[in-house]
C-alpha cells in the first residue's frame, strides 16, 4: 500500500476532485426526498411549512416546479457523477500507466538468476491482468468506500432527524450483514490467490507453446500440447467454478437479509405512520433513504471481495517490486578493460546445484585468441556468464575471483562490464524490427556505413541486399523469417557494432556451413586484431587458430595448449580432432 500511495504522488488532486464531486453527488440526491417530502405533506397535504420563502399555493397551483426542481437537483447530481467518474478514470490510467512504469524498469534491472526462476507468462500475467485489478482496485474499491462512507453518514444524519427508532431498527441489521462480509473475505482471499496462480500457469503455458511454436510442428506434439493446456485450462476452470460456487450463496444470503431489512423497515413505517409519529412524506424520504443506506451496506461485500482479489494482486507484483535489483557498490570502479583477464575460480555452483566450476585457473593475455571446447555441461557457457557477470562469484564463500588487468570485476561497474564486453550466444535472438535496428541495438548512434561494414565482416551483406527491403526488412518475432545461419551473423554485426576490447563467440557460427565459417573467421581476425576474443565450439577447425586452447570436463580444464601441442596429447581434443577430420564435416559430435 505504501507502493501505491507512492505511485498516487501528482496525481492526488484528480482523487480529490473525484471524492469532493461524489460528496455533492450525493447532497444533490438526498434533496430529492426532501422536495418530495414537502410536496407531499405541505404542498398536497396540509402540514406546517417551515420554509418561510417558498410560495405554498402558487406551488400548489403549480406542481410542475416541484418536479422541475427534483430534476434540477437530479441534473447537479448527474453532473457531479460525470465529474467523479472522469476525474477517477483519468488518476486511475495515471496510476497504472507510473505502475506498469516502475514494473518495466525494475524488472530490466533483475537479476538474470531471478529471470531463470520466473515463467516468463506468469511475468507477464502479474505485468498485465494483475496490474489492472489493482487499477479497479484503486479508481473503484477505494474511491467506492469513500462515496459509501459520505453516503451513510449524509443518509443517518437525516434518519435519525426524521424517525430515532426506525433508523436504530435499521442500524441492527448493518453488524450482521458487515460480520458476514468480512467473514465471506477472510474465507475467499486464499480462493482468489489459487485462482491467480492457475491463469499465470496457464499464460506460461501458452507462452511456452507460441515460443517452441516450431520445435512443436517439427516433432508432431500438437496434441500433446493441446492435452496438456487442456488439463491445465480445466484445472483453471474449475478453481473459478469453485470460486463462483462460494460467490453464490454468499450473494444469495447478502440479498435475502437486504431486502429483509427494507420490507421490515416499510412495515414499521407503516404502523409509525398510522400512529401518526411520521407524516406520509416523512415515511416515503425514509424509505428512500434507507434505501440507499442498505445496498452501499450490502455492496461492502462486493467492495471486500474485489478487495481480496486485488489484495492477491499486489502481493504478485510486490513479489517483482520486491525482488533485489543488480546493485553497484558507490565506489564501482571503470578501469581500462585492456588487460589479462584471468580465471582463478575455487568453485562455483547454481542456486540448489553441484558445483559447475572447480578449480579454474586461467590467464587469457590481452589481444590473444582463446579457444573452449567442451561437451554439453563442461561449464562453457557458465565460465563466460561469470566474467560478464550475468552471475557473480559470491563473496562470502571465498570462491575465488575474476579479474581484467588486475582489477576484480565484481568491483566494477556491471554495466561497464557488459558494454566491454561483446556476447554472441548460439541462440541468437533478434527483436521484431528492422535488420538494421537490430544491428544498430548495440550502437544506436551508428551510421548506416558502419552498420554495413560490421554486416560485411559477418559475412551477411550479401544476403541482407539480396532481400527486397534490403537493411530495412522486418525480422520477424524472435527472427523466425531468417534462418539459424542468417541469425547468428546478424547477431555476431550487431556485437561488432559495440566495438568492445573482449569479444565473445558462445558457438555462434554453429549454425553455418564450413565454407562460411572459415571466412567470418578470416574476416574476425582481419579486423579485430587488437581484441581479446574467447571462441566456444564444437568444431576443430574453429579453434586451431586460437592463441591457446583449453578443454573443458566436468567443471574442470583438462587439456590446456595450442593446437600443435593437443593434438600430440592422448585425450579428448585428439580424439574430436580425428573424428572430424576422418569424416570431413569437420562437425564436432559433443
Amino acid at each position: 500500500m505504501n507502493k501505491i500511495f507512492k505511485l498516487l504522488h501528482g496525481v492526488w488532486p484528480l482523487f480529490i476532485i473525484s471524492v469532493t464531486a461524489a460528496a455533492f453527488a450525493i447532497l444533490f440526491d438526498f434533496l430529492i426526498p426532501q422536495v418530495i417530502k414537502i410536496t407531499v405533506d405541505s404542498i398536497i397535504g396540509e402540514e406546517p411549512l417551515t420554509i418561510s420563502f417558498i410560495d405554498r399555493e402558487f406551488l400548489r397551483s403549480n406542481l410542475l416546479w416541484c418536479a422541475v426542481i427534483i430534476i434540477f437537483f437530479a441534473l447537479l447530481a448527474g453532473i457531479c457523477t460525470f465529474v467523479r467518474r472522469t476525474c477517477a478514470s483519468a488518476g486511475s490510467e495515471k496510476f497504472v500507466k507510473k505502475l506498469r512504469d516502475l514494473l518495466f524498469k525494475h524488472i530490466q534491472y533483475l537479476p538474470y538468476q531471478w529471470h531463470m526462476d520466473n515463467k516468463t507468462g506468469d511475468i507477464i500475467q502479474r505485468c498485465t491482468s494483475d496490474v489492472d485489478v489493482i487499477r479497479e482496485f484503486v479508481s473503484a474499491q477505494l474511491l467506492e468506500l469513500c462515496r459509501i462512507l459520505f453516503l451513510v453518514t449524509f443518509a443517518l444524519v437525516i434518519m435519525f432527524s426524521m424517525n430515532i427508532k426506525m433508523t436504530l431498527f435499521a442500524l441492527a441489521f448493518i453488524p450482521i450483514v458487515v460480520t458476514y462480509s468480512a467473514i465471506f473475505y477472510s474465507k475467499i482471499s486464499k480462493q482468489f490467490l489459487l485462482a491467480d496462480e492457475a491463469e499465470g500457469d496457464l499464460s506460461a503455458d501458452i507462452q511456452e507453446n507460441l515460443t517452441g511454436v516450431r520445435v512443436v510442428r517439427a516433432f508432431g506434439r500438437e496434441r500433446y500440447e493441446i492435452e496438456k493446456f487442456d488439463e491445465k485450462n480445466n484445472k483453471f476452470t474449475e478453481l473459478w467454478v469453485k470460486l463462483g460456487g462460494v460467490l453464490g450463496p454468499y450473494w444469495g444470503i447478502g440479498d435475502f437479509f437486504s431486502g429483509l431489512q427494507i420490507l421490515l423497515i416499510i412495515v414499521l413505517g407503516i404502523f409509525e405512520c398510522t400512529n401518526g409519529n411520521i407524516s406520509t412524506g416523512e415515511f416515503l424520504a425514509f424509505i428512500y433513504y434507507n434505501t440507499k443506506l442498505v445496498w452501499p451496506i450490502r455492496g461492502m461485500g462486493r467492495i471486500l471481495s474485489e478487495m481480496s482479489k486485488a489484495g492477491v494482486s499486489i502481493e504478485r507484483v510486490n513479489a517483482i517490486l520486491n525482488a533485489a535489483p543488480e546493485t553497484d557498490p558507490p565506489d564501482a570502479l571503470t578501469p581500462p578493460m585492456t588487460g589479462d583477464i584471468e580465471f582463478k575460480i575455487k568453485n562455483f555452483a547454481y542456486k540448489d546445484t553441484k558445483p559447475v566450476l572447480n578449480e579454474i585457473n586461467l590467464k587469457i593475455e590481452s589481444g590473444t585468441t582463446l579457444g573452449i571446447l567442451g561437451s554439453t555441461g563442461s561449464g562453457k557457457s557458465t565460465l563466460i556468464h561469470l566474467l560478464d557477470r550475468l552471475y557473480d562469484l559470491p563473496l562470502d564463500l571465498d570462491c575465488g575471483e575474476i579479474t581484467i588487468g588486475g582489477v576484480d570485476i565484481r568491483k566494477m561497474k556491471r554495466s561497464w562490464v557488459r558494454k566491454n564486453i561483446g556476447l554472441v550466444l548460439q541462440e541468437s535472438f533478434l527483436f521484431s524490427r528492422t535488420i538494421v535496428e537490430n544491428i544498430r541495438a548495440s550502437s544506436p548512434d551508428a551510421s548506416l556505413e558502419e552498420i554495413k561494414s560490421a554486416a560485411s565482416i559477418a559475412c551477411v551483406d550479401e544476403t541482407i541486399e539480396n532481400f527486397s527491403a534490403g537493411y530495412e526488412t522486418m525480422v520477424g518475432e524472435r527472427g523466425v523469417t531468417l534462418s539459424g545461419g542468417q541469425k547468428q551473423r546478424v547477431a555476431i554485426a550487431r556485437m561488432l557494432m559495440q566495438k568492445a576490447p573482449i569479444m565473445i563467440f558462445d558457438d555462434s557460427l554453429s549454425a553455418v556451413d564450413s565454407e562460411t565459417d572459415a571466412k567470418i573467421r578470416a574476416a574476425l581476425n582481419e579486423s579485430l586484431e587488437k581484441a581479446t576474443i574467447i571462441l566456444i565450439s564444437h568444431r576443430i577447425n574453429s579453434l586451431m587458430r586460437a592463441d591457446k586452447i583449453i578443454v573443458l570436463d566436468d567443471g574442470r580444464i583438462i587439456q590446456e595448449g595450442t593446437h600443435e601441442q593437443l593434438i600430440e596429447q592422448e585425450g579428448i581434443y585428439k580424439e574430436i580432432y580425428n573424428i572430424q577430420m576422418m569424416r570431413g564435416d569437420e562437425i564436432g559430435v559433443l
